[in-house]
């Protein structure tokens, strides 16, 4: 790990997504100036789609060339294609679909109703993830430029949920999960090492409910007790919060000032 999180306190949820989209769209548009491309991993959960909807209505979006991104996802709900509750439906709602993406750069994870099963669609996407993959990654999946995470009340990342065994993967890069205790039972995700290639991981916590997660997972934890807690990136860690979500902080994490 790359040294200790940074913490920027919002003050609220809504503010969070527009400051969260704006850092954003700084992050792709310096990654397109400096390697012609930039690729993130996208997030599901409210906080998740937030941030895609602000992304959607700023104004600076433009300044993205979305024809040059790649787009990936930290895991997803094993459901048919374009069910509601799809992370990739709930993006192309948000964002996607109102701006000129490459179709050949946007990769969603397969859906229940094509041919495969939830290990084996698994085995697709990491086979997808190592194809991207260049000599410069140094390992079996791209060195996203920036992968975003929600946090569970119960600290779960992706679908990554405590003492399950996905938590506890060391070396594939994504997993089936079955049983996890939050519907639907069986998920498509990525790992720890996965996440871990990205250059930037943002965690991002809004409401009460994720208070006691973000307090537990920034004050120590284990990562198979806590998965937000071994979610951290190669150059930079970064959880984005609002007042609701920092509450329970201890007060060496709390940042002195709330933006």
């Amino acid at each position: 790990m790359t040294g200790a999180p940074q913490l920027v306190v919002h003050r609220d949820k809504e503010l969070m997504a527009r400051a969260a989209a704006a850092r954003l769209i700084t992050k792709i548009v310096d990654a397109q100036s400096a390697r012609g491309c930039a690729s993130v991993v996208l997030t599901g959960g409210r906080n998740g789609n937030g941030l895609l909807a602000a992304l959607s209505s700023a104004p600076a979006r433009d300044a993205i060339d979305w024809s040059r991104l790649d787009l990936w996802w930290g895991d997803e709900r094993f459901l048919p294609d374009g069910d509601p509750e799809r992370n990739y439906t709930q993006a192309r709602e948000a964002l996607l679909d109102s701006v000129p993406l490459n179709p050949a750069r946007v990769h969603p994870m397969p859906a229940s109703d094509g041919p495969y099963e939830a290990d084996a669609a698994a085995e697709v996407y990491a086979a997808e993830l190592a194809a991207a993959a260049g000599p410069e990654d140094h390992g079996p999946v791209p060195t996203f430029d920036v992968l975003m995470l929600g946090v569970g009340p119960d600290t779960h990342v992706a679908s990554l949920f405590p003492e399950l065994p996905a938590v506890r993967e060391t070396e594939r890069t994504v997993v089936g999960v079955h049983g996890a205790p939050k519907p639907p039972p069986t998920r498509v995700t990525l790992t720890l090492p996965a996440i871990r290639s990205a250059r930037e991981v943002w965690l991002l916590a809004a409401g009460e409910d994720k208070a006691n997660a973000a307090a537990i997972a920034l004050s120590g934890a284990g990562e198979i007790q806590a998965p937000a807690a071994g979610a951290y990136g190669r150059s930079r860690t970064l959880w984005l919060l609002d007042t609701a979500a920092a509450s329970q902080l201890p007060p060496e994490l709390y940042p002195p000032s709330v933006a």
